[in-house]
């Protein structure tokens, strides 16, 4: 049984290297201190309609923006009840996509999934080959953009083109680790939902799912007998556009944060960080090379976490810690099990830049004696 652990107020500061939370900008946490206002107020609805809005215009979209308190994830559940009636797809290559899965068989939804070993990259024709082939009418194709427990990046824009073939089936795409930092053309590429957290690219405190809805997205759940409360399209977005708040209280303060970020982040541009996050990731992904290897298959490698293959054999918890309590930088293992000692993460996204990465290289080759 767990124990009670007292928290303390005397932790060291730690840079954070990991696939989220990353690092936040010193003025953007001092945005959630202002004192609290009620969330009826015209006060919330300026607050609300500026993140909405505002993100729309970074993202450069038409379609509808959601933004709720909770995880990203909390677009699992939503997506696929609000879309699914009966069948769902699902490609996995990871565990994030199989948690995707796992979500939709709680539901009580029937789920095909298309296995790919970890470290491989769904490919668009498998999709096309599946959808004609199959005697199952599939409602959604759901697919993670940025699998980061492998490091792969999958090719969404052209699954996305590939869906749009089959007017009859949606496509949602689970972008928690990636948008605000990788940059995708939503409205151009049939993505019918496309959701992340606050705590990864868009470099913010926890607490908030972001998520884009298209027109047809939002009809198809006006059609179906039943729709997630929290979530759904209908509710949040009816709501919005009468009242231009959110149906249920939000956490306040981290949406003040939010605020002051969107303006930072459509201040740089989204091409801009798309271009920033690009330089991270070949950096990384040459350093990796050099002293290790990539993990993903070659050409599907993720702009905003590296997954690197532990060709050295060295302790990674124990190179972790070491460079935790040396330089105060920290940086992660691979993810569970199957992959914990082989393979270690460097998350590049958010506000971190070239030379911020440096640091953490050079601190891993000092530590590792590499």
């Amino acid at each position: 049984m767990t124990k009670k652990r007292e928290y303390e107020d005397d932790y060291p500061d730690k840079t954070l290297y990991i696939p989220g939370p990353t690092e936040v900008r010193e003025d953007v946490i001092e945005a959630m201190c202002e004192p609290m206002f009620g969330h009826r107020m015209d006060r919330m609805t300026d607050l609300y309609t500026t993140i909405v809005e505002d993100t729309k215009e970074f993202l450069g979209t038409d379609n509808e923006v959601v933004i709720l308190t909770g995880s990203g994830t909390e677009f699992w559940e939503a997506s696929t009840l609000n879309l699914v009636d009966e069948n769902i797809l699902v490609p996995t290559c990871g565990s994030f996509s199989e948690r995707h899965a796992n979500v939709a068989e709680r539901l009580g939804k029937n789920v095909d999934r298309l296995e790919y070993d970890w470290g491989q990259a769904i490919k668009p024709e498998d999709i096309r080959e599946t959808l004609e082939q199959s005697d199952t009418q599939y409602d959604v194709v759901a697919t993670v953009m940025n699998e980061s427990s492998t490091g792969v990046r999958n090719p969404i824009e052209e699954i996305g083109d590939v869906v749009a073939d089959y007017p009859d089936t949606y496509f949602v795409v689970d972008a928690v680790s990636s948008l605000g930092g990788d940059y995708v053309d939503i409205d151009d590429h049939n993505i019918d939902v496309i959701f992340a957290s606050s705590q990864k690219a868009f470099a913010m405190p926890p607490g908030l799912a972001i998520c884009v809805v298209s027109d047809d997205a939002y009809e198809r759940e006006l059609e179906t007998d039943s729709a997630s409360w929290y979530g759904g399209f209908q509710r949040t977005i009816d709501y919005y556009e009468r009242k231009g708040q959110t149906h249920s209280t939000p956490a306040i303060p981290i949406m003040l944060a939010y605020r002051k970020q969107m303006k930072h982040m459509l201040e740089e541009g989204h091409d801009a960080r798309d271009q920033r996050h690009q330089e991270m990731a070949e950096y990384t992904r040459e350093w990796a090379r050099e002293h290790f290897d990539m993990f993903p298959e070659e050409g599907y490698e993720s702009q905003t976490v590296s997954c690197i293959e532990n060709t050295q054999d060295i302790d990674v918890a124990a190179t972790i810690d070491a460079v935790s309590e040396e330089y105060d930088f920290v940086f992660s293992n691979g993810y569970g099990s199957q992959l914990g000692e082989e393979t270690f993460r460097i998350g590049h996204m958010g506000e971190h830049d070239l030379e911020s990465i440096t640091e953490l290289t050079d601190a891993i080759e000092d530590v590792a004696d590499l």
